[in-house]
């Protein structure tokens, strides 16, 4: 490692920076430093300029992925080499208007069936059943089940944030019976051996099976298991759960983050249709004897 990229890990955890953003921002100066083919701080502002035009114009990276290179290469060199350039406040990322995909409840009961292996099925209807992120449905710990107040404490969320959520009565039978099979001290969700890196399950194992089960379900919906999540907030809000107790379940900083479910929701769709109709049901119709 050099002592330039050692300088911005240690930047970076001065900051408090996840481990994962940690890595994504390093990888984002690396992929800088190689499109150039020399050291990230030899880079000049105008081929900064050059460099983001390539993943706009170019490459056609998604708004995500130039958000993260931006973010990755501002810190770099805003923080590890203290360079204040005017550029950085001149790249923005275009707006993503897209709203999320959600399945219907008969839909996600449908697909959680179709899963065959039960570290699977726990997991996923865990993380459906709590509007849970996939790291934190694998990383939760024995104790972090309440069953007394009927909870789940989530420990370092995103931005390293803690934060309690409701604990569905059907879920705890199963994630009980789950834990049954293994009887791990620590894991809920533990890795199958115990030599490896990893001590819990692996998220890539999730999302294959959570793949297999929406083609056998016969779900003909673009979804991933962050679709449960989606699901699940909206599908509170239209069994009339308060937007802000949602928003805290989520973890979300921001109101104006949880409220985008207010678009998904049918109830709230077909209640504003039939008031719209009451009030426009009266509109006076076209003159009869007037020539077209």
């Amino acid at each position: 490692m050099t002592p330039l990229r050692q300088r911005m890990l240690q930047d970076m955890q001065l900051r408090g920076l996840a481990p994962k953003t940690q890595a994504a921002y390093a990888t984002a100066v690396r992929q800088l430093a190689d499109f150039f083919n020399k050291s990230p701080d030899q880079i000049t502002e105008e081929e900064l300029r050059d460099y983001f035009l390539y993943l706009k114009n170019e490459k056609k990276v998604s708004r995500s992925t130039c958000t993260q290179a931006l973010c990755g290469i501002k810190f770099f060199f805003e923080q590890t080499l203290q360079r204040d350039w005017q550029t950085f406040d001149l790249i923005r990322p275009g707006k993503s208007d897209k709203l999320p995909v959600v399945l219907s409840v008969s839909e996600v009961h449908r697909l959680l069936s179709h899963l065959k292996h039960p570290a699977y099925r726990a997991c996923l209807s865990l993380i459906y059943g709590c509007g849970l992120r996939l790291q934190e449905g694998v990383g939760l710990r024995v104790g972090n089940v309440d069953s007394d107040r009927m909870c789940l404490h989530i420990q370092q969320g995103k931005g390293g944030k803690d934060r309690y959520v409701p604990l569905p009565e059907s879920v705890l039978p199963l994630l009980r019976a789950f834990w049954l099979t293994h009887r791990h001290p620590t894991w809920l969700f533990p890795a199958k051996t115990t030599t490896g890196v990893r001590e819990t399950m692996s998220p890539t194992g999730v999302q294959r099976a959570f793949k297999a089960a929406l083609q056998e379900s016969g779900v003909n919906k673009t979804a991933s298991v962050h679709t449960l999540r989606h699901s699940w907030a909206t599908h509170l809000l239209e069994a009339g759960v308060n937007l802000r107790l949602i928003q805290i379940w989520l973890g979300h900083r921001s109101l104006k983050t949880t409220a985008i479910y207010t678009h998904l929701t049918r109830p709230a769709e077909e209640m504003a249709t039939r008031a719209i109709n009451l009030v426009m049901a009266n509109l006076p119709g076209l003159p009869t004897d007037t020539p077209w």
